[in-house]
């Protein structure tokens, strides 16, 4: 049965509507979610309780008299709106107030905080700051006030050239591509028609290809593995730069490693590919498992096999390894911690003579077969196996000062 105003008002702390003695908060329900929840202290607030993602969750609504009954089923109904467009009313209320403006809340500020909360729990801490740091220097003074129905791509394109004008090319792409996947997300919910950014391409200088630098030539891996292993630095990173090659994986995979997706009598690393929404498997050479280990004794504590400094809770700095590297006197025009990819692509193919296919697999990139179909983590795994084990084999070989491997005749 609907609330009245009057229940509401003669509603007492510690005696439920029943008439029954308690010490805790009760509650006089509406319709739609909407209740009052009446505290030991006379306090009596309004409440939503809704479902969003299949989590239940509670929306405060305001505090009896000051909001009334009216001004409540008002808010609640604001609210199911939202949530009918996939809308979390919590979030957009964070959102709003994040952008501290009292426009609609179709502003683009506003849409895009909505959209920022969304995504951060995918995305990488360091690349969720960097998004979000685009978002307040590069956009929002610009376009965030504006209604999301409303902004045109010309718009949007005098602010792009702003950014372009001051030599930063790549940030204005990406702040385009940020943008535009805003306004996409203002259109699921209902708060737009369309994504006006569509209309600009083109309409910013294409970037420069660009490679990650990169040691690829075989006589120059045994300086380049002598130099890692005869780092000082914390045994965190010590390792981080052993494995590195070994494994190459993403940078932000291998500082990011879990001891939970770790078996070390399997001699696996298991984990998903958040680039390519994929599970992906690492076999471990002997070498690896020995180097982890080693490792286990003192991180086993963390969540992440490469802690950061100054927290277990935290993995790694993103720049940890590139700053060893470059103590090490290794500049940036020499190698990457991209590069170990490289490294290992192009020998493993050129050098080793593995199958390309087996190679692209390790490497965690989308391999589909002849039918379109992608391979799933398991895929020629016992052949990746040999091939990884080969492969710390030969980096040992280099270290220790052999004869590097010529490379093999192409056919004409």
């Amino acid at each position: 049965m609907p609330l009245t105003d009057t229940a509401i008002r003669n509603a007492k702390p510690g005696v439920t509507p029943k008439g029954l003695k308690t010490e805790k908060p009760y509650k006089l329900g509406d319709a739609g979610g909407l209740y009052v929840e009446v505290r030991p202290d006379g306090g009596k607030y309004w409440r939503l309780k809704y479902r969003i993602g299949g989590k239940e969750k509670r929306l405060s609504l305001g505090v009896y008299p000051e909001i009334s009954l009216a001004k409540a089923r008002e808010r609640r109904d604001a609210a199911r709106k939202l949530l009918v467009e996939g809308v979390d009313p919590s979030e957009h209320r964070k959102a709003t107030k994040a952008a501290g403006v009292e426009r609609a809340a179709n502003s683009f500020e506003v849409v895009a905080r909505e959209w920022f909360a969304k995504l951060q729990s995918t995305w990488d801490s360091s690349h969720a700051d960097r998004i979000k740091a685009r978002l307040e220097r590069d956009l929002f003074p610009w376009i965030g006030g504006r209604p999301v129905a409303e902004l045109t791509a010309q718009e949007v394109l005098t602010m792009l050239r702003r950014i372009e004008s001051r030599g930063a090319l790549d940030t204005a792409h990406r702040a385009l591509g940020n943008c535009s996947a805003v306004l996409r997300y203002a259109v699921a919910t209902g708060r737009c028609e369309r994504d006006p950014t569509r209309d600009l391409r083109g309409a910013l200088p294409p970037l420069k290809g660009g490679h990650f630098a990169a040691v690829t030539d075989p006589a120059k891996v045994g300086p380049l593995l002598r130099g890692i292993y005869g780092y000082q630095g914390t045994l965190p990173v010590q390792c981080a730069l052993k494995l590195a090659p070994m494994v190459f994986v993403r940078p932000g995979e291998l500082r990011r490693a879990k001891w939970a997706d770790i078996d070390l009598e399997k001699a696996e690393w298991r984990f998903h590919v958040t680039k390519t929404d994929t599970g992906h498997v690492v076999p471990l050479a002997t070498q690896a498992v020995d180097i982890l280990r080693e490792l286990h004794a003192l991180t086993c504590r963390s969540e992440y096999v490469f802690p950061g400094a100054r927290s277990n809770g935290r993995p790694m700095s993103d720049n940890a390894i590139l700053a060893a590297l470059r103590r090490m006197g290794i500049g940036k025009d020499e190698m990457s911690g991209h590069g170990f990819r490289a490294m290992a692509r192009t020998i493993l193919d050129e050098v080793l003579g593995f199958r390309p296919d087996f190679i692209e697999h390790q490497l965690a990139h989308a391999v589909r077969d002849p039918n379109g179909r992608a391979y799933n983590r398991t895929a020629h795994l016992n052949e990746r196996r040999k091939m990884m084990q080969a492969w710390a084999d030969w980096l040992d070989k280099q270290r220790h000062g052999a004869d590097v491997i010529p490379l093999r005749e192409t056919a004409a």
